[in-house]
Order: C-alpha cells, then structure tokens, then sequence
C-alpha cells in the first residue's frame, strides 16, 4: 500500500496543507500517525474523494441493503455480530455472492476464489482476478480480511487414515460436496486437476452442503467419509482434520460502499485486539492482513 506524506496528500487532494490538518483532527480523511508523522493511504484517499461524489438526481443510486453475502466463516459471523456494524449476512458462496453485489444486492460479498495459474499452481490472487473480469463491478474494492486454512474434514480418529486426496481416490473414500459457485468446491476441483484428476473419479455424496459447517455435520453423521472444509468447521464439530491449503479469505464492495457507516464500523473492528484472540481461539486463521486493500478498481 503506497502512503503519501501531509505535503503530498495535499497537493494529491489540491487542498491547503491547513485544510488537510482540519479534516484530520475531525477524523474525516483516511489516516494514520506513525513515529510523529501523518501519513495518507493513497488508496483510501481515492476512496474517500469518490464516495462523496455529488450526482445529478437522474443518476443516483438506491444503496444496497446492509448485507454481507457470499461465502461463509465462522469468524466473519462473529465479527458481524460483535461489531455493532448492524451488517448481517447471507451465505451462498463466492460466486453467488458476487452475483447479488452486482446487482446491489448486498453491500459487500465474502469471497474466496480459487484457480490455477500458467504453471497449475494455485493461483495466488484468484479472488482479484475474479474481480477484474465482473461485469458491473469497474468501481469494486477487496479488503483482506483474514488468511485461514482449508482441508480434509474426517470422523473423529480418522478411521481411514486418509492423508490428503490421493488416498481418497485410491480409496474410493464418500466425499461429501458443496454447491457448484462455492470457494470450497473451485478449491476441490482446481486440487483434483493438480492429481491429475476430475470429479467424475470421486465418489460423491449426491446431496451438495449449502455451508462448510453443513459439510461437517454430514461428515459427523456418517454420511461421508471426507470433505473439504475449514479448520474451524471440523473443530466445531468436534472431527479430525487434514490440512490442505492456506487461503485468502477477503470481502469485496463498491467503492460508495467502503465509506459507509455499517463497513466503517466492521473495518475498524478488524483492528481490534479482540478480532485476533477470536482468531486464536477458532484457530485455523491468520487475521495479519486484516482491514488491508488487496485491489481497487
């Protein structure tokens, strides 16, 4: 993230250096103060200008409902809730999510997208790239908000001995499945093509679960034998767990969106102590990046 000085932000905003310290004291503009100094997130900057465009009346747009869609986590529900933003949520997965952010159907969507890159590696920023390529999202912003981990979720002991998903293939293992659109099931397709492998080699549990911790009750039922899943929806559920991949779990949004009450309040939370030793306590989680500006459009 690029931070300009006082001298730069002013020139960058065409404001006196005196205006810029108003707007500062007033906790209007996007800042922070390091060793002494203020400095200015260029980004944020460009945010915080847009957001108090004025349009002509033919132009304006009816604001999304305080809504986070998309995908589900356990944490982000907490976070939610704890906040006081006022946000609720609603789960469907990544691609669903994303759907209903371009018709203003919510104002942000959790997402994790998951891809291969040239060289069928995991790609790194498969969320971003989703992202670029969205119609109706030219004015979209991606905030991290933790990195957590993903894997195997299997009955308490793991009967099996399943060790990551070659073994559930030469088994023959029940693989318990998410909707088609969800960042778990792109997860589970891009890591069988790395195998060598497809959907069509596994044996699968025909009904799909609509969230990873419906994933884990169907795995606890005895229903399947192995899903994928996060780490804290197999401890929740009181299931072993093998661990797969570590992923970028972010929220995207319209720019007018960022400046929000209900989004400031929720981005100042994921600075809190309290987010991080929520985070400890769930485990599987990394909230370091949390609250930073992955892309703008």
């Amino acid at each position: 993230m690029e931070f300009l000085t006082t001298s730069e932000a002013a020139d960058y905003l065409r404001l006196g250096e005196r205006k810029l310290y108003e707007l500062v004291t007033t906790g209007a503009i996007p800042c922070t103060k390091v060793t002494g100094k203020w400095l200015f997130p260029r980004h944020e900057l460009d945010l915080w200008v847009l957001s108090g465009m004025s349009r002509p009346a033919g132009m304006l747009i009816a604001e999304p409902p305080p809504v986070v869609g998309g995908s589900q986590d356990e944490l982000l529900d907490w976070s939610l809730r704890e906040s006081g933003s006022g946000l609720g949520s609603m789960s469907e997965g990544s691609a669903r999510g994303l759907e209903r952010l371009q018709r203003d159907e919510v104002m942000a969507v959790a997402v994790h997208f998951h891809g291969l890159d040239a060289s069928d590696n995991l790609a790194r920023d498969a969320s971003t790239d989703a992202l670029r390529v969205a119609p109706d999202l030219h004015d979209v912003v991606l905030v991290a908000f933790a990195r957590r981990e993903q894997g195997l979720v299997l009955p308490p002991g793991n009967p099996k001995r399943l060790r990551g998903l070659s073994d559930v293939l030469a088994l023959g293992s029940r693989m318990a499945m998410r909707q088609q659109g969800t960042g778990a099931q792109m997860l589970l397709d891009v890591l069988l093509k790395r195998a060598g492998a497809s959907m069509r080699d596994l044996r699968q549990v025909e009904t799909p679960a609509l969230t990873g911790p419906d994933l884990a009750e169907v795995v606890r039922a005895g229903q399947a034998d192995c899903g994928v899943a996060t780490r804290t929806a197999a401890r929740a559920a009181g299931l072993d767990f093998v661990p797969l991949v570590w992923e970028n779990f972010d929220l995207a949004m319209r720019q007018r969106s960022y400046f929000r009450a209900p989004m400031q309040t929720l981005l100042r939370f994921l600075n809190e102590r309290r987010l991080r030793q929520r985070a400890e306590e769930l485990t599987g989680y990394d909230p370091s990046p949390a609250g930073q500006i992955r892309f703008a459009a």
